[in-house]
């Protein structure tokens, strides 16, 4: 039986989001916060603090993810998007994807070009952003014993 696509609502991402998601991350996106040196928490309060935007993905009143984008400086076009989820946030994957446009434009008022890296075995998370208009490059980096891929989108 598939799944449905249940109703979440974007917000503007808190502390408190933070201590509800932060046990609740799914394995793959530990794996990557760990390869980047950081627990879930960790992460999740950094990327709170250092972003620009930080959105929350809420069912109900639950978190079931975060994400925001990092602005480079003033001389530098490149920002840095992130996004960390529960196992909830697949069944959301429809509703994701069809707002993945405005998120992606909202991200581009803080830099032209988008990029990251994202761990090779997070499929679902590779998936979502070859949705969103990402390149999501073939070759590997290793961080940590973790193989990750970059992706990157541009704006001209």
């Amino acid at each position: 039986m598939a799944r449905r696509d249940t109703a979440i609502r974007l917000v503007p991402a808190d502390a408190a989001h933070v201590i509800d998601l932060a046990p609740r991350l799914r394995p793959v996106d530990r794996i990557e916060c760990a390869a980047m040196g950081h627990s879930a928490g960790q992460a999740l309060r950094h990327g709170l603090l250092v972003s620009a935007q930080v959105w929350t993905a809420l069912e109900g009143d639950r978190p079931t993810a975060m994400f925001g984008v990092v602005a480079g400086s003033a001389a530098d076009s490149d920002a840095i998007p992130w996004f960390l989820g529960s196992d909830h946030v697949s069944r959301h994957a429809r509703t994701l994807i069809t707002q993945g446009p405005t998120i992606v434009a909202a991200m581009h008022r803080h830099g032209r070009r988008l990029c990251n890296f994202v761990s090779s075995e997070n499929l679902q998370a590779i998936r979502l952003l070859e949705h969103w208009g990402f390149t999501v490059e073939q070759d590997h980096v290793e961080m940590r014993k973790v193989a990750f891929r970059r992706f990157i989108r541009e704006i001209k």
